[in-house]
């Protein structure tokens, strides 16, 4: 009996939407099955991938006997944290040259984010943050367990399967001042669907005139569109304004670092004496938290970022992987097409990353796993990078059928 346990009372948690997703398609016995659940890139084999550019990085890293493994400072790798603002903001970026950034090295985009959010509830005025609707779901967890108090704004029209841009004005519009706005830096996930860059520069002049708060999660930087430049063109918006500004970056994708828990955040000052006090308090939230971050996967993405060599093959495979997931929106919609399915698919290729918003409700997206094994999230978001020319049609196909059964 667990009733003598002192935590015979602990009920079971629900499972994580999206790793149930993953659960449930390693029980499934079918030789057809399909997991476009996962948020992780896949080959046209299926299979996960490991940069080349990565694996010679770890053989430089391994092969160095002065490598030791001492603890790293509280904010990280200096020479990563370095790196990763220019990254972000750009090589040339005044906010970088006069000193006004700080960045520390956190545990990938989750982390950064977390950090971000306890700093923010510690030592800024509003603890209100208004994240768009739909957004990744841990965004509301992290934020609210910061201390922060979590609102969303209209994002996503599933009419038009598009931009709420109305909407979103609108209740930003009508945000307190002062309040934080969690803003996707690029690949809206789950939707795949971004502002234009003449709609962020409204969101831009918004957010300024009612003294908000933005706070960017970045996590496929370069992923995206292929280039590393444009896909951070929406930050680089806001700090070329000389506002000030939250970022936290991923590696986990751009890179495929994702087990290596790889990121960082940065916080645009207005001057480099607030940014270093800004560091020193940060400092403080992490030293309790996890003590410093892991040595392993920061010194991969260094060693590759300071070498011009190194990081011209990365921007090539990360380029690659790119391309396939827009050469896998195109096949799908071919497919589609060719089908004859009902409705209008053009959003598939008009949206942009690693996920599609199908826009199928939950009774076709369980109709799909039932009679065709496909497993993907209830909402009707894909994963792009789970899909392959092989198995482009056997998901045509399902779609067709959902569609025509259910309307």
């Amino acid at each position: 009996m667990d009733s003598d346990s002192v935590f015979g009372n602990v009920v079971r948690a629900p499972e994580d939407p999206i790793l149930g997703v993953t659960v449930a398609y390693n029980k499934d016995t079918s030789p057809n099955k399909l997991n476009l659940g996962v948020g992780a890139y896949r080959t046209e084999e299926g299979k996960p991938l490991v940069l080349n550019v990565v694996r010679r990085a770890e053989q430089m890293l391994v092969n160095d006997l002065s490598r030791v493994k001492e603890y790293l400072p509280i904010v990280g790798l200096a020479e990563f944290n370095k790196l990763s603002a220019k990254l972000i903001l750009g090589a040339e970026s005044p906010a970088i040259q006069e000193k006004r950034v700080t960045t520390v090295q956190c545990l990938s985009g989750t982390g950064s984010l977390r950090v971000g959010g306890e700093f923010l509830s510690r030592h800024y005025h509003q603890l209100t943050i208004f994240i768009p609707s739909p957004t990744w779901g841990n965004h509301p967890k992290v934020f609210t367990l910061a201390g922060l108090s979590v609102k969303t704004y209209r994002y996503y029209d599933p009419a038009t399967r598009g931009l709420d841009f109305h909407g979103l004005l609108e209740d930003l519009g009508a945000a307190t001042e002062g309040s934080i706005v969690l803003l996707h830096a690029c690949a809206h996930n789950p939707t795949g669907v971004d502002p234009t860059p003449d709609q962020w520069e409204q969101i831009r002049q918004l957010i300024r005139s009612k003294a908000l708060l933005p706070f960017f999660d970045s996590a496929y930087q370069g992923f995206a569109s292929g280039s590393l430049d444009a896909d951070a063109q929406s930050v680089r918006m806001f700090v070329a304004d000389g506002g000030e500004c939250l970022i936290a970056q991923s590696y986990a994708k751009n890179m495929g670092l994702y087990g290596e828990r790889v990121g960082a955040l940065s916080i645009v000052c207005k001057t480099a004496d607030v940014a270093s006090r800004v560091e020193s308090q940060l400092k403080l939230v992490i030293r309790p938290m996890y003590s410093n971050p892991p040595i392993h996967g920061a010194s991969i993405v260094a060693t590759i970022l300071k070498d011009r060599d190194m990081y011209n093959e990365w921007t090539i495979e990360l380029k690659a992987m790119a391309d396939r997931i827009i050469t896998m929106r195109q096949q799908l919609f071919d497919a589609l097409s060719a089908r004859g399915t009902p409705g209008d698919w053009s959003h598939i290729i008009k949206q942009i990353g690693m996920f599609t918003f199908t826009g199928l409700n939950s009774k076709q997206v369980a109709f799909m796993t039932k009679d065709y094994h496909i497993y993907m999230t209830s909402d009707g978001r894909i994963s792009m990078a789970g899909l392959s020319s092989k198995t482009v049609p056997h998901l045509a196909d399902a779609i067709h059928a959902a569609v025509a059964r259910f309307g």
